[in-house]
């Protein structure tokens, strides 16, 4: 199975349980470590936790191998690790300290709810 689509199943599987702001980044020209990392917000930790087995599952059935997967204790943020392709799945306010989308090219999503305005420090 291609990389590419490894990384398209990860994202429906991410689809199936309404993840939110699921962002795709290439990386083969960042490092040699992985080809795509897939972010995701859960809404709660239950949330992140069913997001990141979704993947884990929906890979292991087109025959994908799982190196590992680290969080699931708290589901605040839980890593799985498909050799070329990682994915993050994070609680809002843990992805938006950590801000991978920053660290490897790809731009951040806003965790401002609808018409509410950004706090800022006076």
């Amino acid at each position: 199975m291609e990389i590419k689509e490894i990384a398209k199943l990860a994202v429906e599987a991410l689809e199936d349980v309404k993840g939110k702001d699921i962002i795709e980044l290439e990386t083969s020209e960042l490092t040699d470590l992985f080809q795509y990392m897939i972010v995701c917000t859960g809404d709660s930790n239950r949330q992140v936790k069913a997001l990141a087995n979704s993947v884990s599952v929906k890979l292991k059935e087109a025959g994908v191998d799982i190196i590992g997967s680290e969080g699931h204790e708290f589901g605040e943020w839980v890593l799985v690790d498909a050799g070329e392709v990682i994915v993050h799945v994070m609680l809002p306010a843990v992805r938006d300290y950590y801000d991978l989308e920053e660290l490897w090219g790809g731009e951040k999503p806003s965790f401002v709810p609808t018409g509410a305005k950004p706090w800022k420090a006076e």
